[in-house]
């Protein structure tokens, strides 16, 4: 069975690739804003499970018989939910606010089964990792921003790249924090019908 990965994140798809799954990559258009802001009152978790959710129906084609997965991560800190900051200002202000600061990444996961296109089951769920962040200076900040890494993270940090110089520690799955759950992948997968063994078969 094909797996297909709703996202263009090279985290991601490197998080899978070591896990011994090799994914198809299909990239959804979807309008994030205009997602989350139709939701009524939505919890944070409710926010990435929708957009997660979203992209993963986006990318399925006619035809296609796989297991389709979408993500969407969000760093829930000091009452506010922010994604990608996109520019450099954004990142700054953020982790001039981040210093010394503990957050709580949220990653939203879709798993999709489809049969000849269609879909036939669905399992959803948010993974949570609380996240302690270091006190770098401003000078080590303005490298950071520089360099372009966190501009287009969730957060604008990663843990698995240069950001994990300003990463004191976490509390959960490190995987999620990067991008994809490996445990909560699983049991979705389980939910569906598909065991995550039968996938690192098919890949060899």
């Amino acid at each position: 069975m094909e797996f297909i990965l709703a996202s263009q994140s090279p985290a991601r798809l490197g998080v899978l690739r070591a896990a011994g799954v090799e994914p198809v990559v299909r990239v959804s258009g979807v309008d994030e804003d205009a997602i989350a802001g139709g939701l009524v009152e939505p919890t944070p978790e409710g926010v990435v499970v929708a957009l997660a959710e979203a992209k993963a129906r986006e990318v399925v084609r006619e035809g296609d018989t796989a297991v389709v997965v979408g993500c969407d991560s969000m760093l829930h800190f000091d009452g506010e939910l922010v994604g990608k900051p996109h520019t450099a200002e954004v990142a700054r202000r953020r982790w001039l606010k981040m210093v010394g600061g503990t957050g709580v990444l949220l990653t939203g996961h879709a798993v999709l089964r489809v049969e000849d296109g269609v879909i036939t089951e669905t399992a959803i769920g948010a993974e949570s990792t609380v996240v302690r962040f270091g006190s770098p200076t401003e000078e080590e900040i303005d490298a950071y921003i520089a360099s372009g890494e966190p501009l287009g993270v969730a957060g604008a940090f990663t843990l698995d790249g240069l950001g994990g110089w300003f990463v004191e520690g976490i509390e959960g799955d490190p995987s999620s924090v990067i991008g994809i759950s490996l445990p909560l992948t699983r049991r979705l997968l389980g939910r569906v019908g598909v065991s995550v063994t039968g996938l690192w078969r098919s890949t060899r």
